[in-house]
C-alpha cells in the first residue's frame, strides 16, 4: 500500500520532461531565427528574440513536436559552416544577377519530396532553404512530406536537379546533426544509393 507521498509515476514525470524539453529546443530555435532574420546577433536582437520567442510560446502555443533524435555537435558545427557559406555563395550570386544590366533570370518551381517526413526536420529545411537567398518556400505538403519552393536563375533542366539535391543535401546535414539513429541511416543509406547510380 502505497502512501500519499504526492510522487509522480515515472512516465508522466517522462512525459513532462520531454515537454519542457520539446519547448526548450522550440524557444531556442525562435531565438535563432529571430536573429537570423534580423541579419546580424547583437545584444538587442538577442533581447528582443528572447522576448518574441518567449511571447510566440506562451499566447500561441506551437502542436507539441517531438524530438526522439540527438544533438551531435561535430554534426552540428558542419551544418552551421556549410550553412554560411551558402549564404555567402547565394548572396553574391543575386547580387550579381540584381546588377547585371539586361539579365532576366529565369524561375522555376520545384517539389523536393524529404526522406524524414518528421513536422521537426519538415520545418527546420524550410527555414534553411528560404533563409538562403534566391529559394524561397511556397508550401508544405505536411501529408506527404514535400517542399514546393520557388528557386531563382533556371537555364538547364540540370539546374532544376541541382536545387533539389542541394534541399536533400541541406535535409541530410541536419539530420545528421539532430536526428535519430534510424533517421541518420535513412538519410545515409538514401544518399549512398543515389552515389552509386550516379
Amino acid at each position: 500500500m502505497t502512501g500519499g507521498t504526492g510522487a509522480q509515476p515515472p512516465g508522466r514525470l517522462r512525459g513532462r520532461v520531454a515537454t519542457w524539453r520539446d519547448q526548450a529546443v522550440a524557444f531556442g530555435w525562435l531565438v535563432l531565427i529571430w536573429n537570423l532574420l534580423w541579419g546580424e546577433f547583437t545584444w538587442g536582437n538577442l533581447v528582443a528574440g528572447l522576448l518574441v520567442a518567449a511571447a510566440v510560446l506562451l499566447f500561441y502555443p506551437l502542436p507539441p513536436v517531438t524530438f526522439g533524435g540527438r544533438l551531435r555537435p561535430p554534426a552540428l558545427l558542419v551544418l552551421a559552416g556549410r550553412f554560411v557559406a551558402e549564404l555567402v555563395v547565394a548572396s553574391v550570386r543575386v547580387a550579381r544577377i540584381a546588377v547585371q544590366p539586361g539579365f532576366r533570370p529565369r524561375s522555376a518551381i520545384i517539389a523536393v519530396p524529404l526522406r524524414v517526413r518528421t513536422d521537426l526536420n519538415l520545418a527546420l529545411t524550410a527555414e534553411l532553404v528560404s533563409l538562403v537567398p534566391g529559394t524561397l518556400i511556397l508550401e508544405v505538403d505536411r501529408e506527404s512530406g514535400v517542399l514546393y519552393l520557388h528557386v531563382l536563375d533556371v537555364r538547364r533542366p540540370q539546374d532544376l536537379a541541382d536545387n533539389r539535391a542541394r534541399v536533400r543535401e541541406i535535409e541530410r546535414r541536419i539530420v545528421r546533426a539532430i536526428g535519430s539513429a534510424a533517421e541518420v541511416r535513412q538519410v545515409h543509406t538514401d544518399h549512398v544509393e543515389k552515389e552509386n547510380n550516379s
